[in-house]
């Protein structure tokens, strides 16, 4: 895999065979033209039996997408499970890829950003950065969002060469795996996940705290700043979502993939302990969750598990093409219903049981008898490294508890 930066390139290795649309496998520099700048991220395109396929890469993160399908003078790849694909055209070469990332928002796919790719790998950092500023750098900040209301934190990681990595935590989950450089008074750290596009750069001031920039996809703006606390840290995010006493799950009735009409109650019986999960196909975070929640219900199959969905748009039968496809990309086996449009004040309309619902995906522990002994907001996936494995420790004590095992 390859860590694509910004900045002078280097020649590249002699290209191998092409395959037979023309594409060179191997490792590629992509970029996607944001309002802010190129973000990049890695593309690795993989021989396969059943043909080529496309990897992203973002720093540690290697993500299989799906296969090269050739379009006329075009190719393109989805982005599962997303609802998004890149569509770009080879040059004579066959060493560059020009074209666009499109995503379908529920009403349609949009093209969002323009897409360009050239076959290998080597790239470096515009300049080295001195060791002092590395060490300042590299660990945990306490980052202010103009317009949010609480502090994030951010966690950086940057080597003698410049080369850096990292994300966000917030109380609704974190930024996932960011990859980019760091010149000694610069940092830029970008992501493209299939549904992230996310570019940050911020400037080091002589009093050592962090003035920047973050846009995200096609048109949000909004700028931040962050100074080092290696003590920041973020609410329990087990407080802040709350049961309503006195709520139960019988009389919630949602709509499976086929139209089934599901009670919660007879999915979630009131008489075992189980999961409730509030997510979205559309969601990183939500994804990084059904992973651990698909691995968790393979450990412990005496846990009922249910999920509701809330997707984008306002058409229905696109929902629920929608989770189909995300059931069978993931090989989720408990069931999934539909709750609506991914509108938070809907989902809370929908889930009266709820104080509110903050943040996509929400994950309630249901003991024996309907009530919660636990709510989770957010998810910390697996570039939050030891936070996530904490958050795992305490959904696997969670469970045990639920089943009596202690």
């Amino acid at each position: 895999g390859a860590l694509c930066l910004l900045g002078a390139i280097w020649g590249c290795a002699p290209a191998p065979t092409p395959e037979p649309s023309g594409l060179v496998p191997g490792s590629w520099r992509a970029t996607l033209a944001s309002p802010g700048g190129a973000i990049p991220f890695g593309l690795d395109l993989v021989q396969t039996a059943e043909g080529l396929r496309a990897v992203l890469v973002n720093g540690e993160e290697r993500r299989p997408a799906g296969l090269v399908e050739r379009q006329g003078a075009r190719i393109r790849f989805e982005l599962p499970p997303y609802q998004s694909a890149v569509v770009a055209k080879l040059d004579e070469d066959g060493r560059g890829l020009a074209g666009y990332w499109e995503r379908d928002a529920g009403e349609g796919p949009t093209p969002l950003l323009p897409f360009a790719a050239v076959a290998g790998t080597d790239s470096k950092p515009p300049a080295t950065p001195d060791p002092a500023s590395v060490a300042l750098l590299s660990g945990r900040w306490r980052v202010r969002f103009e317009g949010d209301e609480e502090d994030a934190v951010g966690l950086f990681k940057v080597a003698s060469t410049g080369r850096a990595s990292g994300t966000f935590l917030t109380t609704l989950g974190d930024y996932r795996y960011l990859s980019g450089w760091f010149d000694g008074e610069a940092l830029r750290l970008g992501c493209f996940d299939g549904a992230h596009a996310f570019l940050f750069e911020a400037r080091l001031g002589d009093e050592g705290g962090l003035t920047g920039d973050f846009w995200s996809r096609d048109s949000f703006h909004t700028t931040w700043v962050a100074d080092r606390d290696d003590d920041a840290t973020l609410p329990d995010d087990f407080a802040l979502t709350r049961w309503t006493e006195g709520q139960h799950l019988d009389g919630l009735v949602f709509p499976d993939v086929d139209g089934e009409r599901r009670a919660l109650d007879e999915l979630l019986p009131p008489e075992s302990p189980g999961l409730l999960v509030v997510f979205g196909t559309w969601c990183p975070n939500c994804n990084d969750l059904t992973e651990t929640l698909v691995a968790l219900h393979r450990r412990y199959p005496r846990l009922p598990i249910a999920a509701i969905a809330f997707e984008l748009g306002s058409d229905s039968l696109k929902h629920g093409e929608a989770v189909r496809a995300y059931i069978d990309h993931h090989g989720i086996d408990y069931p999934v219903v539909l709750g609506g449009s991914a509108s938070k004040a809907v989902a809370t309309e929908a889930l009266p049981i709820l104080d509110r619902v903050r943040a996509y995906p929400t994950t309630v522990f249901l003991a024996p008898g309907g009530r919660a002994t636990a709510v989770h907001t957010g998810f910390s996936g697996p570039a939050t490294g030891k936070r996530h494995g904490a958050l795992l420790e305490r959904f696997e004590s969670e469970i045990e508890s639920l089943l009596g095992h202690r």
